[in-house]
């Protein structure tokens, strides 16, 4: 988008889009400045679409993570129960809460002067801020939901050992028998995305990636406009 600006060479028109945003207005900069401002706005642009992108791709993860434990507390007979019928709805809750601020910076995105739109940059802070906590609720409602089978349940080779097989398959059938294999399997996904590998894309870098915590708190900051917000505090209790 700002590459597109500067080859255009209509910096400014693209300037008075972006500034009631992050800066003040430049309409007086020398044009030895004009780069370092660029560069800067470059910087914030691309991680605004970075922040961005965190409420659709954390979110599918989410979806299947949510559709997991939905089958494993069907396969383990408890998915009638209403706390877990209330948790998973929490899940669903969570996951979309993400996934809705995400959809709402990109609606309410501006074009740029190269005709490329840029999303709204505070709603993508927001959005990825959120990013770095839901996703952990909703590990640990899975987990919840799962059941300490999760740290103990021996591997699938076990279950097709000669010795102790028919065990493994006893004892770990669900409320069908015959149902062993799905519900280790589906044991296995859960563990992978809470407490394996999984989880360091899902969970560890949901709260670094494009920027830890800290950063959208900045941008936040700078970009919400608590002047207005004053203003309309101030007129609706009448001291203006």
């Amino acid at each position: 988008m700002i590459f597109g600006a500067l080859c255009t060479g209509d910096w400014l028109s693209y300037r008075s889009r972006a500034d009631h945003r992050v800066t003040p207005a430049h309409s007086d900069l020398p044009t030895s400045v004009m780069p370092c401002w660029m560069a800067g706005r470059l910087v914030e642009c691309f991680a605004a679409h970075h922040r961005a992108s965190y409420g659709g791709c954390k979110v599918g993860v989410g979806d299947v993570l949510i559709g997991a434990t939905a089958a494993i507390a069907e396969v383990q007979g408890i998915d009638k129960a209403a706390h877990v019928r209330d948790k998973l709805a929490e899940m669903v809750h969570l996951n979309e809460t993400m996934h809705g601020v995400a959809l709402a910076s990109a609606l309410k995105g501006t074009p740029t002067a190269s005709g490329a739109y840029e999303v709204d940059a505070l709603l993508a802070n927001v959005c990825k801020l959120n990013v770095t906590r839901l996703p952990f609720e909703i590990a640990r409602l899975a987990q919840d939901i799962a059941g300490g089978i999760l740290v103990t349940m021996p591997s699938l080779a076990d279950r097709e050992h000669p010795r102790v097989g028919e065990y493994v398959k006893k004892y770990f059938a669900g409320k069908d028998d015959g149902a062993s294999d799905l519900r280790m399997r589906l044991v296995r996904l859960i563990e992978n995305i809470t407490l394996g590998p999984g989880a360091a894309s899902y969970l560890t870098e949901s709260v670094h990636g494009a920027g830890s915590p800290q950063a959208q708190k900045i941008m936040i900051g700078r970009l919400a406009d608590l002047g207005a917000k004053k203003a309309c505090a101030l007129r609706l209790c009448g001291a203006r």
